[in-house]
């Protein structure tokens, strides 16, 4: 610091690790990196019990690499060495280095590179493995980690200056991360002021030419964007009026785009150099698919019907904006990192980010005072039980339209009306994907959810009928010359 403060110019040597704020903050160090027992490692979200079963969801993602292996969430700790080692993300190249007994790993800091190894030479991002995919790209480790912010300029935007940018060889990024979930992401370390780095987050906030989430909100808490950019590129912060933690958590808990894409308007494809590769709409499920349009992006296009698709990432924070909690001034920290008191009685924020399920005591009852804990586990359970009723039928719907459209293909039925299903199997993959992608949504936005999923139901529905009527309509006109030969000898 003392040679810093001689010659400003001269940058110091920065310490992503976390272990800087541990020895003033102990209680929050050691919750944060507390296991979630509620959860074990590598659970797809297509498992029989959870949030989308298969055969639908393969079907559903129609080969897109999420399909490889999409799993239920862990503790924030585990945030980063899990995407390190997910079959989707670099072809099976990181493995855990104790193999299947890392799953069973207790509470305690660590670094990514303490648990797995790199086991092919070279940095060709591409399968390596059967059954693998190679999807992660930069942009998916700006919200995984800030060990590489001090070198990554706003939005990613490429700059000479700047050691890494969206179309980095992610192999080569992510040899440079060893940290999840920095401290630094939500607290300034100069000021302790509480702050946002996420530049896609501070993009949308300070947006002007489409409407979101915050720019609506009439009480939303004010901003200070501050450049950062001594390092002779643009990089940005964002410090908060006040502690918020539904802003805070939207650094990541939304849903955004990472990865490259296809412009609906012209065919072509949209590449990592592209800014539309980092951007976070911040709107909610009744505006995201027209806020896609006026991006003019999709992810994908679906390998059975041809749609052109998006694929949602986790878009909490939008489900809980405007939910009923919200609406009474309810933060995502009450209800998942609540005040709670250590051994000697003093009282600090729990940063255990976890389901509220591991203290009820601290959360729900804190307002349900005339409820007990068995009763809350009923409340929840109740909830969680009916909503994933309603996502079985957007997805038995959706299974008529798969069909649909095979026997439309087989038929030959005319592109225009293939076309106009397309666009329902748009509006309906999306009103069903944006659920399953998102976390709780059945306890932060019900009502919102089962609107979404009856117009996912809507909107397949009327795509299976248009298709099997533009069937039934070819075979009769095909029947007909053959019927009026019969009748002539």
């Amino acid at each position: 610091t003392a040679n810093h403060l001689k010659n400003p110019k001269t940058h110091p040597t920065v310490s992503m690790s976390p272990q800087q704020c541990s020895s003033c903050h102990p209680n929050q160090f050691e919750t944060m990196y507390k296991v979630n027992d509620h959860r074990i490692a590598r659970d797809s979200k297509k498992n029989l019990n959870n949030i989308s079963p298969n055969p639908f969801f393969d079907e559903a993602l129609g080969a897109h690499g999420f399909v490889k292996e999409h799993n239920l969430p862990r503790s924030h700790a585990y945030a980063a060495v899990d995407q390190f080692i997910a079959d989707r993300s670099f072809g099976g190249r990181f493995q855990p280095k104790e193999g299947w007994l890392f799953s069973g790993d207790n509470s305690g800091f660590f670094g990514v590179w303490e648990k797995i190894d790199d086991t092919i030479p070279g940095n060709a991002q591409k399968p390596h493995k059967p059954g693998t995919a190679a999807a992660a790209n930069p942009v998916c480790w700006t919200c995984k980690s800030t060990d590489v912010m001090m070198d990554w300029a706003y939005l990613g935007d490429p700059n000479t200056k700047a050691k890494w940018s969206r179309a980095s060889n992610p192999v080569d990024l992510v040899h440079n991360i060893n940290h999840a979930l920095n401290c630094n992401m939500c607290h300034d370390p100069h000021s302790a002021q509480p702050r946002i780095v996420r530049d896609a987050l501070i993009q949308a906030m300070t947006r002007t030419d489409y409407p979101t989430l915050y720019s609506e909100s009439a009480n939303k808490t004010p901003i200070e964007v501050k450049d950062m950019g001594l390092r002779g590129f643009t990089r940005k912060i964002a410090i908060l009026g006040k502690p918020d933690s539904k802003l805070m958590c939207a650094q990541c808990h939304v849903e955004y785009n990472c990865n490259p894409g296809t412009d609906p308007a012209t065919g072509k494809p949209i590449k990592m150099d592209d800014p539309r590769t980092n951007l976070f709409p911040l709107v909610d499920v009744t505006r995201i698919e027209d806020f896609y349009k006026h991006a003019s992006f999709k992810d994908f296009k679906h390998n059975q019907t041809g749609a052109l698709l998006t694929k949602m990432q986790h878009p909490d924070t939008e489900v809980y904006w405007n939910s009923k909690h919200d609406q009474m001034g309810v933060g995502c920290a009450a209800c998942h990192m609540p005040k709670v008191k250590d051994a000697n009685g003093n009282v600090y924020t729990s940063h255990w980010a976890t389901t509220p399920r591991a203290y009820i005591q601290e959360t729900c009852l804190q307002c349900h005072k005339d409820k007990t804990e068995a009763q809350m586990n009923k409340v929840l359970d109740s909830m969680n039980a009916h909503y994933n009723g309603k996502l079985r039928e957007a997805e038995a719907s959706m299974g008529q339209m798969f069909i649909a459209f095979r026997q439309a293909n087989d038929a030959g039925v005319d592109p225009a009306v293939i076309k106009q299903a397309q666009d329902l199997h748009s509006v309906a993959h999306t009103n069903w994907e944006w659920w399953t992608a998102s976390n709780g949504s059945w306890f932060h936005n019900m009502p919102q959810a089962k609107e979404s999923l009856a117009k996912s139901v809507a909107a397949s529905q009327k795509a299976t009928k248009l298709l099997r009527d533009a069937v039934a309509a070819k075979v009769a006109a095909q029947a007909q010359p053959q019927a009026q030969q019969t009748a002539q000898k």
